[in-house]
């Protein structure tokens, strides 16, 4: 506030315009920083879930009530299951566009790269008949163009990161990858 002793009616409105001005100012500064705080709530979404480091499960980052680990040691589809079941979960399914990004800042996070990794997508019970090992209901896919194929011979499980889109590919169970885990958080 600017305090000034005024004597006239002109004085009295020439700060009232300045402090009008100052005030003006001051929020043309602070317009910018608003605008785009507007801009990416938008392009996120208001209701958008933010990844972040899991005080339930710590070394673990967590997004929407689970827990998610990248294992950067490349094992079999079925002994990466075995590993993620030793920590208290399951390779990593996939409900939505929004969980499968936050698995991939999961692997970004961990490695500033998209190496090929297990998720816990098989159709090994029954070709084309895809399940997620937690037993959660296998409803979204990423799928890239042309999967599964069973290319020479039978694929039978999910590796994200594929080409450069990044997608899924079905693939030999028995290929070392890499391979993120999840759990409930309790």
């Amino acid at each position: 506030m600017l305090w000034l002793q005024s004597g006239t009616e002109e004085e009295e409105e020439r700060i009232t315009l300045l402090q009008l001005e100052i005030s003006i100012i001051s929020t043309m500064k602070t317009l910018p920083v608003i605008v785009i705080v507007c801009v990416v709530m938008t392009l996120i979404g208001a209701d958008a879930k933010i990844i972040k480091r899991c005080t339930h499960c710590p070394g673990w980052s967590e997004y929407n009530g689970r827990c998610f680990i990248f294992i950067p040691t490349p094992m079999t589809w079925a002994r990466a299951e075995r590993n993620c079941q030793s920590l208290g979960g399951n390779l990593a399914s996939v409900h939505d566009v929004f969980e499968y990004q936050a698995i991939q800042k999961v692997i970004w996070s961990s490695t500033h790269a998209y190496p090929e990794t297990w998720i816990g997508g098989s159709d090994a019970e029954e070709d084309g008949l895809w399940l997620w090992s937690d037993g959660t209901p296998f409803h979204y896919s990423n799928w890239c163009d042309g999967e599964p194929n069973n290319y020479q011979g039978p694929q039978n499980c999910i590796k994200i990161n594929f080409r450069a889109s990044k997608c899924w590919d079905d693939l030999k169970c028995v290929e070392p990858r890499p391979s993120v885990c999840s759990k409930k958080i309790q």
